[in-house]
This record gives structure tokens, C-alpha cells and sequence, in this order.
């Protein structure tokens, strides 16, 4: 795949600053890895030193950048409105989208009683569905999932290798399971009773509206009864574990590593950044921000910026860490006071 400057500017909807020396554009990379071939960008002031040293072809500028200081001369420069996101335009370009081929692998093991069509749908090697379930067009269950009895998905879905949609659960259309993740395993329930840990029954499902990603290994569990539910658009890293009854709203983002305990909500547009944790039966409003390894312990305010153990919002929480680092001066203080102290006492 090449593409010319001008293309470039097309598809990105970019202004050139400089037209450096290239030609054709092949390829795409980081800025201290490209090439006199390769297109970049500098989506953070953090890459600036990479950006003056690199040996780009191309470079996706935000606006407000000076032009000078910059690379080498032979480097183009394009101005974009969002560089992260012209870069991935110019991603899709390159690497066109997978291409779709319908057809059933014949070591596929599908039960009597599943609804598909067979020439529009895509069931690779070794997966595993079970009676009653049903998929629609456009969607690839890739190689050994495994489809419980009475599990829907909609149209267009990718269903990565080794994923487990247990029986009841419900997917929405474009949804995006990457390999590993299990949808609707049982919830983590026990009482106590005689000195043993017996466990409840989980008669729930999952439901994961439109347009919902999965990320690797990520477990989500079925509710005791009703729904746990991802709502639309909302983007699910790897290695998350959501508990049983959660409800997740529209357009959220949970972050690797993140935890939400049984029968707590999050509103639409909330993000939890990496190693968050969301303890059970609280609610956290709309647009709400937990910074990585915040954790919630309590309804949370929407439209706010939450960090630290419990989550507080954000200048609260800075004012005691800038108040914690000041401890040991603070008791060096104290203890030279003491000390004047029985010495006058002792004078």
C-alpha cells in the first residue's frame, strides 16, 4: 500500500507546513522508529525530543505547534486537528479491516437448533455452540470459542479465540470480545451456614449493548437474578473483572486491572483508569474520572476528578499528599523544639 502526500492530506484533512522530500508514503511508525518511508505524529509534549530526531517521512502536528524548531528539512510536516486521530484514519487506509469469509470450519461441534445462516456467518476451527442459540449476519466466532444454550449475538460481531459466552447471555451488534474473555460465568456468591461457605445459585445473564469491546481475559459475571449489563459504546480492557448485577452505562471506559463489585452502577461517560476498584451497591454519576488505583467506597459526584484511597476529588486528595510529604520535616521540627525545650527546662 503506498499513498501520496496528497492523499495523505486528503484522508487526514491536514494543512502542509513543509513538504520535506517525500514521495510516497509505505508504512506507519512510532517517531524514533520511522523511516524516510514512514508517516507519524506527535500526539504529546512528551515526544518532542523523538519528534526533532526523527526520520520520518511525515509528521501529524496539532495545532498550536511552532513550527521551528523541527526535524530535518527533508521532513514533511502536516498540520491536523487531532493527530491521534489522523493517525488511526490513516491506520485504517493502510490496514484495510479484516476481510469477512463466511462459511463453518467442519470441526466446529454446533448443536442441533442453532439460528444462523451458514453463508453469513464466519464459525472458525473448534468452536462449540450449544442448542438454542442463535447469531446474526457478519459475525465471526473465532477459533474454540464456546456459545452457551440460548445465547444471542447480533450482527457483525468479532468473537476472538478461546472466548465463553455462558447460556441466557445477550449481545448486542459490532460488539468485539477479545480471546480469553468469559461472559457470564457465575457470580461470586456464598452464605454461610453450619461453618460452610454454600454457594447461591446464579439465574441471571449478561447483556452487552451495541458497539461494546471485551478486552483479553476480562470476566464478566451473571447476575443472581436480572442483568448485569455494559451499556452501549462502552470499552472494557483486559484482565477487568465486573461482579454480578453491575450496571455499566453508555460510552464508559473501564482500564486494565480495574475491579466493580456486585450491584454497582456507573453512569454514562465514566472512566476508570487503571487498577480502580468500585466497591459494591455505590453509584458513580455521569462523566466522573477515577484516576488509576483510586478506589470508590461511596456514591461519587459526576462531572469530577477522583484520585486516591477512598476516591476524593482531585485537589482534596493533592493538598493531603502535599501535606503527608511534608511529615518529616515536620517531625524534625518537633523533635529540635522538644529538645530546646529540655534544655531550658534543665538551665
Amino acid at each position: 500500500m503506498k499513498i501520496s502526500i496528497s492523499e495523505l492530506l486528503d484522508l487526514t484533512d491536514g494543512e502542509l507546513l513543509h513538504p520535506g522530500n517525500a514521495a510516497d508514503i509505505t508504512g506507519m511508525a512510532s517517531l524514533d522508529e520511522a523511516g524516510p518511508e514512514d508517516v507519524s505524529f506527535l500526539g504529546n509534549e512528551k515526544y518532542h525530543q523523538d519528534y526533532l530526531k526523527t526520520s520520518a517521512a511525515v509528521v501529524l502536528l496539532p495545532e498550536g505547534v511552532p513550527e521551528q524548531p523541527a526535524p530535518d528539512k527533508s521532513v514533511a510536516l502536516v498540520r491536523v486537528k487531532n493527530p491521534s486521530i489522523a493517525f488511526a484514519d490513516l491506520a485504517k487506509h493502510f490496514f484495510a479491516a479484516r476481510e469477512f469469509m463466511p462459511g463453518v470450519d467442519p470441526s466446529a461441534c454446533i448443536a442441533m437448533e442453532v439460528h444462523f445462516d451458514p453463508d453469513k456467518v464466519c464459525i472458525k476451527a473448534g468452536a462449540v455452540i450449544e442448542s438454542g442459540a442463535s447469531i446474526g449476519e457478519g459475525t465471526e466466532i473465532g477459533p474454540g470459542a464456546v456459545l452457551g444454550s440460548g445465547v444471542h449475538i447480533g450482527k457483525n460481531c468479532l468473537l476472538h479465540a478461546n472466548v465463553t459466552v455462558r447460556e441466557g447471555c445477550m449481545i448486542g451488534d459490532r460488539v468485539i470480545l477479545q480471546p480469553g474473555c468469559v461472559i457470564g460465568s457465575d457470580g461470586y456468591g456464598y452464605e454461610l451456614i453450619d461453618g460452610r461457605h454454600e454457594k447461591v445459585d446464579q439465574f441471571g445473564i449478561v447483556v452487552l449493548e451495541d458497539d461494546v469491546e471485551i478486552g483479553a481475559n476480562t470476566t464478566i459475571d451473571r447476575a443472581r437474578f436480572g442483568k448485569t449489563t455494559i451499556g452501549e459504546g462502552s470499552k472494557i480492557d483486559n484482565l477487568v473483572q465486573i461482579a454480578h448485577n453491575v450496571k455499566i452505562g453508555k460510552h464508559c471506559l473501564v482500564v486494565a486491572q480495574s475491579g466493580l463489585a456486585g450491584s454497582s452502577s456507573l453512569g454514562d461517560y465514566v472512566t476508570l483508569a487503571a487498577q480502580t476498584g468500585v466497591s459494591g451497591h455505590i453509584m458513580i454519576h455521569d462523566r466522573a474520572v477515577l484516576s488509576a488505583r483510586a478506589a470508590a467506597l461511596k456514591d461519587l459526584d459526576g462531572d469530577t476528578v477522583y484520585m486516591g484511597m477512598p476516591a476524593r476529588p482531585l485537589r482534596e486528595e493533592q493538598k493531603k499528599l502535599a501535606s503527608v510529604a511534608r511529615l518529616p520535616k515536620l517531625v524534625k521540627e518537633l523533635r529540635d523544639l522538644r529538645h530546646r525545650i529540655e534544655e531550658l527546662e534543665s538551665g
